[in-house]
């Protein structure tokens, strides 16, 4: 399948192809092995890294998040193959689209949305790893959130994991998007409101950002 591919992306873990899946367009995942490690001990954490992401990913649209539906998984070539979603991301939503830019009710709509899926997500004990407002889309048929790029995702019932995935998504709307924090505000209210366990990582969050600012003044 990789043969018939496009090349869309190349990251630090994977590269990302589109390709005809059946009647429709997939994408698919493709670990890539790491030179610097053993070759046996590089295939073993490899398959293990995608079958974790898999999992991930399965675990939170089973509990009602919108995730691409996985098709299939081949550790032996170390790729997913799943679901190629038709939207728009939401770093560039918020960044190119005047609808979101100057309109407060639609900022809130999607803060709303965002802080539900977050609230589905740990409740489930996933960690997603690398939440940024790249890894957020609208569906163009129905403008669901989609949560996408489970690379890093796995699975903890921590309040302080929990608290740093929060904390990642809070810096890149901060550094990406300016006076997002009203919103980002609203995206934690929702969240607060959707999770019965959100207490104590919301405490725990307190504690991250205080962690953060100590670093940043240290340099």
């Amino acid at each position: 399948m990789i043969e018939s591919a496009i090349l869309i992306k190349q990251g630090a873990e994977a590269r990302i192809y589109t390709a005809p899946f059946l009647t429709r367009t997939a994408i698919i995942k493709e670990r890539f092995s790491k030179t610097y490690r053993h070759p046996t001990l590089d295939k073993k954490l490899t398959a293990r890294r995608v079958t974790q992401e898999a999992r991930c990913l399965f675990k939170c649209r089973k509990s009602g998040v919108d995730t691409p539906v996985l098709y299939f998984v081949n550790t032996e070539n170390s790729t997913i193959c799943m679901e190629f979603i038709q939207g728009m991301i939401i770093k560039d939503l918020l960044i190119s689209d005047n609808e979101y830019i100057q309109n407060k009710e639609k900022q809130d709509e999607l803060a709303e949305k965002i802080g539900i899926a977050l609230a589905k997500v740990h409740a489930v004990d996933v960690i997603h790893g690398d939440l940024t407002t790249s890894n957020l889309m609208l569906r163009e048929s129905n403008q669901s959130l989609v949560i996408i790029d489970f690379g890093l995702s796995y699975v903890s019932s921590l309040p302080e994991d929990k608290a740093v995935d929060l904390y990642v998504l809070e810096k890149a709307f901060l550094s990406t998007h300016p006076n997002s924090e009203e919103m980002f505000a609203n995206i934690l209210e929702y969240y607060q409101k959707n999770y019965k366990a959100s207490q104590g990582i919301l405490s725990k969050l307190a504690e991250v950002r205080l962690r953060g600012r100590k670093r940043s003044m240290v340099g």
